[in-house]
């Protein structure tokens, strides 16, 4: 029962490998176009339609030509459209033998659209309603009418172009509709691949290596393979959170989506889909992956606005829902706010907010109180009736003799009522349980706290111990938030790892914008940098809420 199983993976893993081979084929010599191509290529493996817009002279003619080299023995028809072109010059002309013998109207099609595998019409949007019906046919049925007789129709791949959109109201949306695959072809950009294209450039046709060209029998076989692809529920809610998030960006301004460029139909969709399969397929997958989802970028915008759009919502998606980035992201943020929450109870609960009042006379003095008469005294070394100061957040120590968080500092009594009535100033004492004196610096907030400053000159908020200790249950309930929050962030780690994994798992890809698994991979490293570092900070506040009781001690 292995064995089978592992041919077909291997037969798969060579299919992907040999449209690879075709895909870079076809590209050979051809500037700026390779996206383009491989598009075409796939939309051809899918049986779907392809629209290209742009303006004249940017070798939209080429891609087709190209296109019909990856089909063996194919036949091959263009046409550029004019307001003035004819059913005859498209589909073939009347058999005159045929209407004098029989009486019946037949098209002579051999050479013409209907027996054509590659078709591509220039300047589609030119052509009279009477072409442009009988094409809606053909395109919907893969079949064309002649006569009495309904012929099938072989075309695998049509490829329209314009450099306008269809009017509206023109009567030809349904036809635009169909046409699933539409990519803006633009000039090229690049000085060197500008320079080449003058001084080397592109041959009409590309080199196939043999036995890569797709047989009759291959296409069809293939066809009926992809269609058993699955699309999981897994993989179909990151499609509809995809269609949400498009909808969102129309409707988030009061506006209904159907009245839009945005519109994208259910029949639209479903075609969509059919090219997912075949993009799963074609990569030697069994199903569809959410790097699949990223192709829809070119197959669900109306206009050169609406395209803008659907770019942006798919970099989105794609550095966002994908692989579930927002799901972690939000984690790190959950687990980030719960241990800032408890933070700002313990300042609220414990900080040593100093009153203020101004001397009256000649010399006007601020005056600081706060009542330490409950604090609790200790004892280091010889040196008794010391107060003990908590410091309540993560700090660089206040001791250049200690490395890390000073967790506690014991002060003379007396030293910290004259710090307190004048708001600032400077104390000898002793930090955690080090028995050697050092000097420390205090000061006050912009909320009148008492602070400690460390080595970085950072200010970190200071609680007295008093002969109360710490409440236990308000200790508890911190304790068990904290643990909560470390959970989350566990999970976020462990949703990160089956992310970089998934993604990893999900490349190469034959046929998405390479661009894409590049700034993917960027977004997934400053995630996992960005769940590091809010790791070691929360396990640092951790500790810190955990020993409370010790400190307060």
């Amino acid at each position: 029962m292995i064995q089978p199983s592992h041919t077909s993976h291997t037969q798969k893993a060579l299919l992907s490998e040999r449209i690879n081979k075709l895909t870079k084929a076809l590209c050979d010599g051809v500037y700026e176009r390779e996206e383009t191509i491989k598009l075409c290529l796939l939309a051809a493996l899918s049986g779907e339609s392809v629209f290209l817009l742009g303006p004249p002279g940017i070798a939209k003619s080429l891609i087709a030509k190209r296109l019909i080299q990856a089909f063996d023995n194919s036949s091959y028809f263009e046409y550029l459209m004019t307001r003035f072109s004819t059913p005859e010059e498209v589909f073939g002309p009347l058999s005159i033998q045929e209407l004098k013998d029989n009486g019946r109207y037949v098209r002579l099609t051999k050479g013409y659209l209907p027996t054509a595998q590659v078709v591509f019409l220039d300047e589609i949007w030119k052509a009279g309603p009477a072409i442009l019906n009988t094409l809606l046919t053909v395109v919907n049925e893969k079949t064309f009418k002649n006569g009495s007789d309904i012929d099938r129709v072989p075309m695998r791949l049509l490829i329209s172009a314009s450099n306008e959109l269809p009017d509206e109201d023109s009567g030809l949306e349904a036809l635009y509709d169909r046409m699933l695959v539409r990519v803006f072809v633009n000039r090229i950009q690049n000085k060197q691949n500008f320079k080449s294209m003058l001084t080397v450039g592109t041959p009409q046709e590309a080199v196939i290596p043999e036995g890569l060209a797709i047989t009759d029998a291959e296409y069809h076989q293939w066809q009926q393979e992809l269609d058993q692809l699955e699309l999981s529920d897994q993989v179909f809610e990151k499609l509809y959170a995809l269609k949400s998030l498009l909808e969102e960006s129309v409707e988030s301004h009061g506006v209904d989506i159907a009245q839009t460029d945005m519109y994208v139909s259910d029949r639209r969709w479903k075609k969509a889909v059919k090219l997912l399969k075949a993009s799963a397929f074609f990569n030697g997958r069994e199903s569809i992956n959410p790097m699949d989802l990223l192709l829809l970028q070119d197959c669900l915008w109306n206009s050169p606005e609406s395209r803008e759009v659907v770019q942006d919502v798919i970099r989105k998606f794609a550095l966002q829902h994908a692989f579930d980035q927002q799901d972690v992201e939000m984690q790190i943020a959950h687990c980030r706010e719960e241990l800032s929450d408890i933070q700002d109870e313990l300042k609220s609960k414990f900080g040593v907010a100093l009153t203020e009042e101004s001397t009256t006379g000649l010399l006007k003095k601020h005056v600081h109180h706060y009542d330490i008469s409950g604090a609790k005294t200790y004892t280091v070394g010889a040196t008794s009736g010391l107060v003990k100061l908590v410091l309540l957040q993560s700090n660089m120590s206040v001791s250049e003799s200690e490395k890390g968080d000073s967790r506690w500092v014991y002060v003379q009594k007396n030293e910290l009522e004259r710090v307190i009535k004048e708001g600032h100033g400077d104390v000898y004492g002793y930090v955690n349980q080090n028995t050697n004196m050092c000097r420390m610096r205090f000061d006050l907030d912009a909320d009148s706290n008492l602070v400690i400053k460390d080595i970085a000159n950072r200010a970190v908020l200071v609680s007295i111990v008093t002969s109360f200790g710490l409440d236990e249950e308000l200790y508890q309930a911190w304790v068990e938030r904290t643990e909560s929050a470390l959970k989350q962030l566990e999970s976020a780690e462990h949703q990160l790892r089956k992310a970089k994994s998934d993604f990893h798992g999900a490349l190469p890809h034959s046929f998405v914008d390479e661009e894409y698994p590049r700034q993917m991979e960027v977004s997934l490293q400053h995630l996992q940098q960005q769940l590091e570092s809010v790791k070691t900070e929360s396990e640092k506040a951790a500790f810190r809420f955990k020993s409370l009781n010790q400190y307060f001690s």
